[in-house]
């Protein structure tokens, strides 16, 4: 397996891995959620040992204020928009080009886990030009974040007072366990997504795109709303995982390895 390089040019902790034996396809861009990191998503789980067997170069990088990332003061710094531009900066800069016909190596395939997902959607619906194939696990037709109790959450982590909406209770849990995060920090993320609002419905993306679902995720409500958005969407359930361990499932690798490796 080939050793991963990591810069910070783009403001973000960015890991670039090459495959012992290329194939003739694009890069993969991955894309990790919220209170995550690439480390936890991606490395730990097998996804960079999978795709790299696959012959595919693998770019990843860790959000603004996760994993080895910075975690700037300025709220503007987490939205949304200038995540995925850096994003798309990260993965040109990694040599993604526009798709050409006739050239199998170009263009880029994204794979968003949770929040990821949702950053992959809107670069998919935004970038046709560059973004080929689209794999979404633990997706969302809305933003389970913006619903979060921001005051509550920070009045929480201030002076421990209790939190009354079930839903940030878990979300503000979370983000305290998580290994490679600051609660605080990720509280900016979450006050830049209530800034810019997401509806899956606003912009569809044109790519094939492929769902992939824990059968016990909470999310999984949101199935018929995205199918309903991308008909000829694929659809691939995993029996028995949550939102927390469906990312590690080696049928989700293999699903989306040989989604991600069709013309």
């Amino acid at each position: 397996m080939a050793v991963p390089t990591h810069h910070t040019d783009v403001g973000l902790d960015v890991v670039v891995a090459e495959p012992e034996f290329p194939a003739a396809l694009p890069p993969v861009l991955l894309v990790h959620g919220f209170a995550s990191s690439v480390r936890l998503t991606w490395e730990q789980t097998g996804w960079f040992t999978a795709l790299l067997a696959a012959g595919r170069r693998v770019i990843a990088a860790d959000l603004p204020g996760h994993g080895a990332s910075p975690a700037p003061e300025d709220v503007a710094a987490y939205a949304p928009s200038r995540i995925r531009h850096a994003l798309l900066r990260i993965a040109t800069d990694a040599g993604a080009r526009p798709i050409t016909a006739g050239d199998p190596t170009s263009g880029l395939d994204v794979i968003g886990y949770s929040f990821g997902s949702r950053l992959a959607w809107e670069l998919g619906a935004g970038h046709p030009d560059i973004v080929r194939r689209l794999v979404l696990g633990g997706a969302s037709n809305g933003d389970p974040l913006a619903r979060l109790d921001l005051a509550a959450a920070q009045r929480f982590l201030a002076d421990g007072t209790p939190v009354g909406d079930v839903s940030t209770g878990a979300l503000v849990a979370m983000m305290q366990a998580a290994p490679d995060s600051d609660a605080h920090v990720l509280l900016r993320l979450v006050e830049a997504v209530k800034q810019e609002p997401y509806d899956a419905a606003t912009a569809v993306p044109p790519q094939p795109v492929l769902v992939v679902w824990g059968q016990q995720d909470e999310l999984v409500g949101a199935l018929p709303v995205l199918e309903q958005l991308v008909p000829t969407a694929e659809v691939h359930t995993l029996p028995g995982r949550t939102h927390v361990n469906a990312v590690s499932a080696r049928a989700f690798k293999q699903a989306a390895i040989e989604f991600l490796a069709r013309d």
